[in-house]
């Protein structure tokens, strides 16, 4: 009996601790929904104050974006106005004429009894008609057209609108015929200063006049001293596709064709600075040993030359310079034949010094290789007889 009774105490024990824990898990399932409700609410407050100071930013940014497009715009219009003062004046100017010259008409129109909305209408036809002319032409201009039809169109409707505005004048100051005068000119006045303004602002400088006139007369010069060239620069840009060859480009590569060298220069021209060239120095060495004035000519024209350090020397022309440096003659073996003797080439000296003066005429300076070549003798003689040549020659020329 007493078993039962602890058995069934311990089992209300158990259910009572059960009943506890589930109570205790029930509260902190409660507990921990509203920690999550509170953590999203409290994230939900932060992302609307987070939105909340983006918009602020944004507005601040647009309002600051639009404030200062407001005084770019302001500091644009006070360059413009800075820059263009002519055009704020030549705008004035033609308001205070067109308005005039449209009462004027009104005035005139209605005078002859003429409704006053169709007087207004035919008033504005003539003085907007003129405008609207001017206008198209200032536009095909920049349009790079020809506004010279525009501009015959817009001064015949403003000479019309002129003349209704001096007939209307003359009726109706009889007294003071000169506003019938002004009247007239109202209508001129406006399209005359736009007319100024437009094509004195756009026209040609005196530079610009100045350049065109130059290449006119260089492309008749060109024509007129190389026609073939010319020719065959037209043949060769109407052979390509239009616009592929300018004319300076199709005109450098005709020349190119026909005489393989760059613009400007060509084989006669090559051939006649080297000949110049070598003429010079002949005709100094060819006066050396035909007339003796002629070089002493030389030594006078040396000392009164004030461009001494540009030119030659009597000496360097005469042949007798700085020569270039001859190679080192090769050792004779010693199985070869040995070289000449002094006699021998003391012999041999009157025969080099006319080789050398072949040389010299012929515009070559004298060298060993040179010397040998002309008496058929070795080099190594040539070399001894080339000092003495050179030696001799300085002689003659003290």
């Amino acid at each position: 009996m007493s078993t039962y009774r602890e058995e069934k105490r311990r089992d209300q024990q158990l259910r009572a601790e059960q009943d506890r824990e589930d109570r205790r898990l029930e509260l902190e399932a409660q507990l921990e929904i509203q920690r999550l409700k509170a953590e999203e609410n409290r994230k939900d407050a932060d992302a609307r104050h987070r939105q909340e100071q983006a918009d602020k930013k944004a507005k601040q940014a647009k309002a600051q974006a639009k404030k200062a497009a407001a005084a770019a715009q302001r500091a644009k219009l006070l360059r413009w106005l800075k820059t263009n003062p002519a055009t704020l004046f030549v705008a004035f100017v033609m308001v205070a004429s067109i308005v005039p010259a449209i009462l004027s008409q009104i005035g005139a129109l209605t005078g002859a009894s003429v409704a006053a909305p169709m007087a207004g209408l035919l008033a504005a036809m003539l003085e907007g008609g003129a405008w609207a002319i001017t206008f198209m032409g200032k536009q095909a201009e920049d349009a790079g057209r020809e506004p010279r039809k525009y501009r015959i169109g817009t001064w015949a409707v403003a000479a019309v609108a002129a003349a209704v505005n001096f007939w209307h004048g003359l009726e109706a100051y009889a007294a003071h015929p000169w506003v019938a005068f002004v009247l007239g000119a109202s209508s001129l006045f406006a399209i005359y200063i736009w007319d100024l303004k437009t094509h004195g602002s756009h026209g040609k400088t005196k530079a610009q006049k100045q350049a065109e006139k130059a290449h006119k007369a260089h492309v008749s010069a060109r024509r007129k001293h190389h026609p073939e060239i010319v020719e065959a620069a037209v043949k060769l840009q109407a052979a390509l596709p239009f616009g592929v060859l300018d004319d300076e480009s199709a005109f450098a590569a005709a020349w190119r064709i026909h005489t393989g060298a760059e613009p400007g220069l060509s084989a006669e021209l090559y051939a006649t600075a080297t000949t110049a060239v070598l003429s010079l120095g002949a005709a100094f060495e060819l006066g050396d040993n035909v007339r003796e004035e002629l070089l002493e000519t030389g030594f006078k024209a040396a000392r009164l030359n004030p461009f001494a350090e540009l030119t030659q020397t009597p000496g360097s022309q005469a042949g007798i310079g700085s020569n270039p440096p001859e190679p080192p003659a090769e050792k004779p073996r010693e199985t070869g034949p040995r070289g000449r003797s002094d006699e021998e080439l003391d012999t041999l000296l009157p025969d080099a010094l006319s080789a050398a003066a072949e040389l010299v005429a012929d515009g070559k300076q004298i060298s060993a290789t040179g010397l040998a070549k002309k008496l058929q003798i070795r080099r190594e003689d040539a070399l001894k007889l080339r000092d003495r040549v050179i030696e001799q020659r300085r002689l003659h020329v003290a």
